[in-house]
């Protein structure tokens, strides 16, 4: 069957369904309501295409208030099914360190996107997937002579370098690799600029090349990424048109040159300023220019963010309210405490200065007021919004954030004896008949078996 937006069943219809009255519900879940929150990981297969999470108010929810993530499978699907119609000479290699979530990790796989790893530990996960080595590139231009035996042992042998004695490490433990030469593009229109780490300087290519060259190492492609969070689809062109000079100068040297890697900053917000669209026709022309069909030469992207953003939305509890002093009312009138924050799920407040937008789920919106929500921890520090108006809430409220799918789980921590926030899952019957229709359902079939709850 074909998979199309009119069957998105996961957080943003939830919250876009808060106010629609329940007798207009074709069919209405709240995980949290059906099954035992002992369970810490649980797929919900949903009837209908139409879930409510205004509903949630009508709940009797007493004893259970830890916080949980919500996680739309289909809106991987529909990410997937959106690049391959935009970007369909772009092979997607998942960005692991994005979101580690074992559960997507089998459904990417099974949807045929591979996978760019940094680490052992990140190559042993995606095989442990079922993954072959010839799906996963090994993106890290700095790596541990360890993680460079693990590669080699395992046969993950396409990888990443951008320096001298990255050669000279990989010469002496994994002579065989495949080799991807990072160069450093201009990433001035992004949020987060990767080039003050990684990829050597344009004018630094033809030693690096040659000293590849004298080693009888195999370089066979070049990498670049333009910056996470990329605001500039013409940021994509430029690095491009950089990246096949380089082609030029490795074919000068007899290299093979025959991967491109365009890395990452694709949005994952359905909301973001720019549209994916936009980013993919810039890309598009540009490839057309410098690396048309037929030239031989395979594309690949590392897009993390893209697949992971919208798909995840987060509940958390008021566990605590406090009025401000009189004295201080000309700031915020009303201080929320809930149960997680930014050595949780909000670390990229701190890391990256990403900001959530909350959407209590109370039934009125009326009187809002100056408010201040702070995380669980004893830290100062640990305050996810201030100054943010807000409906009166009480005690055992519920607080959503969408699009949180990104750098939140994967870096979340136990400080202060806090526990990691445990996973929802959401799945609609037409999503699950088209994973019944893919080669790969008999391992899908595994993974869903002991986590789907039919209601």
């Amino acid at each position: 069957m074909a998979v199309t937006s009119d069957h998105v069943t996961g957080p943003r219809v939830f919250l876009g369904a808060r106010f629609v009255p329940k007798s207009n519900l074709a069919f209405c879940v709240i995980p949290v309501s059906y099954l035992p929150f002992h369970l810490q990981s649980h797929i919900t297969l949903i009837r209908e295409a139409v879930i409510g999470l205004g509903m949630l108010q009508e709940l009797k929810i007493k004893d259970d208030e830890e916080p949980f993530y919500v996680v739309d499978v289909g809106d991987v699907v529909l990410k997937w099914k959106e690049w391959k119609e935009a970007m369909p000479r772009v092979e997607p290699f998942y960005a692991v360190k994005c979101n580690p979530d074992v559960v997507l990790l089998h459904v990417l796989a099974a949807l045929g996107v591979n996978f760019d790893c940094s680490t052992k530990k990140e190559i042993e996960t995606v095989l442990n997937v079922g993954v072959q080595p010839s799906r996963i590139i090994y993106a890290n231009t700095c790596k541990g002579i360890s993680h460079l035996k693990y590669a080699d042992h395992t046969g993950v042998d396409l990888m990443t370098f951008d320096n001298e004695s990255e050669l000279h490490k990989i010469k002496k433990t994994f002579p065989d690799a495949r080799l991807v030469l990072r160069i450093k593009v201009d990433d001035s229109g992004s949020i987060l600029k990767l080039s003050l780490k990684f990829g050597c300087e344009l004018d630094e290519v033809s030693h690096l090349l040659d000293v590849a060259k004298d080693l009888n190492l195999n370089v066979v492609g070049v990498s670049f990424h333009v910056g996470c969070n990329c605001q500039e689809p013409l940021a994509y062109h430029k690095a491009i048109e950089s990246a096949k000079n380089v082609f030029g100068l490795g074919r000068d040297r007899g290299f093979n040159m025959n991967v491109l890697d365009i890395g990452g900053g694709f949005p994952g917000h359905r909301d973001h300023a720019i549209s994916f669209t936009e980013f993919a026709s810039a890309i598009n022309e540009a490839l057309d220019v410098h690396f048309p069909p037929g030239c031989g030469v395979k594309i690949l992207a590392e897009p993390g963010r893209y697949f992971m953003t919208s798909a995840f939305t987060l509940l958390a509890n008021v566990i605590g309210k406090r009025e401000a002093p009189a004295s201080k009312k000309s700031g915020a009138n009303i201080l929320y405490t809930i149960n997680e924050g930014v050595y949780g799920a909000f670390n990229n407040l701190i890391y990256h200065n990403t900001k959530w937008k909350p959407t209590p789920l109370v039934d009125t919106y009326d009187k809002l007021k100056l408010s201040v929500i702070w995380g669980p921890t004893c830290d100062s520090v640990d305050q996810v919004t201030k100054n943010a108006l807000l409906p009166d809430m009480e005690v055992g409220d519920w607080i959503a954030f969408e699009n949180i799918g990104s750098y939140t789980t994967a870096c979340a921590s136990n400080f202060n004896g806090f526990a990691k926030t445990s996973t929802r899952y959401l799945i609609s019957a037409p999503f699950l008949t088209y994973f019944q229709q893919l080669p790969s359902w008999t391992t899908l079939r595994e993974i869903f078996s002991s986590r789907i709850t039919q209601v």
